[in-house]
């Protein structure tokens, strides 16, 4: 016969305990490469007054992926990326760069939602 292990009264095993003295507030992180490449993207479109579906069809992409990528919740690739950055006529050298500098530049209190001000030295 199985015996089985006594939960203490406090505790669901559903849902554990958790020690929440032990809880600190979480530092603000760091952007990932994606989430500022897809500023920059929505920045230079932006810039230049076209919709995302005038871009994506340049650079040969859907709508719904660009509009991913300027989310930053799509990885794209090298050759994705490219494509891109040839519709918006920046180099892929270039908008690299800017991602980057703005990455460098970044503070940990820094808003997710800032514009990737190096990208529209790029189109200037």
């Amino acid at each position: 016969m199985a015996s089985s292990i006594p939960q203490p009264a406090s505790v669901s095993p559903l849902r554990p305990a958790i020690d929440r003295t032990a809880l600190k507030p979480s530092p603000a992180r760091e952007p990932l490469w994606r989430e500022v490449l897809g500023e920059c993207l929505r920045g230079l479109r932006q810039q230049r007054g076209e919709k995302l579906s005038e871009t994506a069809g340049r650079a040969g992409v859907s709508p719904q992926y660009l509009s991913e990528m300027e989310r930053g919740v799509k990885e794209p690739s090298s050759e994705m990326i490219a494509a891109v950055a040839g519709a918006l006529d920046v180099t892929l050298v270039d908008l690299t760069l800017a991602v980057a500098e703005t990455l460098r530049s970044a503070q940990p209190s820094a808003s997710r939602g800032a514009v990737c001000s190096a990208a529209y030295a790029l189109a200037a």
